[in-house]
């Protein structure tokens, strides 16, 4: 609500992605119950991974040859959702490691005039829907620019421990292995077992 950069930051099993999901997923069900809060609709969420791709697919770039323009996948995403004039959420949430070269093109995003400037001279103009989310490990290379402009979420390992996440293994494994509605009993033995090996 406050700032539409976000970076959440903590350590991998901190529950980064889960806390990301959770609050879609409640906007989403006050918005069908009727809620008429501003903030309160359904979520359309772009997921990439900045680091697994080049510079050049992340944003675009010109073909010296041809002069002719690409789209990389940040340009290409923000177009798709600047069409859509609905007044769906959209949150780009950038899965991956904080990089010093890419996270600098996200500047001008951030900035309160939300636009992004693309290598060709095209500028973006991202309307209030937009929010841009960042899931990271730490901010060792991210300058103090870059995170002065994003609201920060800090994730504790302390707080969460490993008994969730067993836990949550443990339903996913009975809701797979159902049958006629019944989880066999010794599907339910297996995972006393396994809970039993962590403790």
């Amino acid at each position: 609500m406050v700032r539409h950069g976000v970076m959440v930051v903590g350590m991998t099993g901190t529950g980064k992605t889960t806390v990301i999901e959770t609050l879609a997923k409640s906007m989403e069900q006050l918005n069908k119950e009727g809620s008429t809060d501003y903030y309160h609709k359904v979520v359309k969420r772009e997921r990439l991974n900045p680091k697994s791709v080049t510079m050049n697919e992340l944003f675009g770039y010109v073909n010296v040859l041809t002069n002719e323009w690409t789209d990389g996948i940040v340009a290409a995403i923000v177009r798709a959702n600047v069409a859509d004039t609905s007044d769906t959420k959209k949150w780009i949430e950038f899965d991956g490691p904080v990089d010093a070269l890419w996270i600098e093109n996200m500047n001008t995003v951030l900035d309160d005039n939300k636009m992004l400037c693309l290598s060709n001279g095209q500028r973006i103009k991202l309307p209030a829907t937009f929010t841009m989310m960042f899931e990271v490990n730490d901010l060792a290379v991210a300058s103090p620019a870059t995170v002065s402009r994003c609201g920060m979420v800090y994730m504790e390992p302390v707080h969460l421990g490993w008994e969730p996440i067993i836990e949550t293994w443990a339903i996913t494994f009975k809701e797979e292995r159902k049958k006629d509605g019944a989880v066999p009993a010794y599907i339910v033995n297996v995972i006393d077992k396994m809970k039993g090996l962590f403790k």
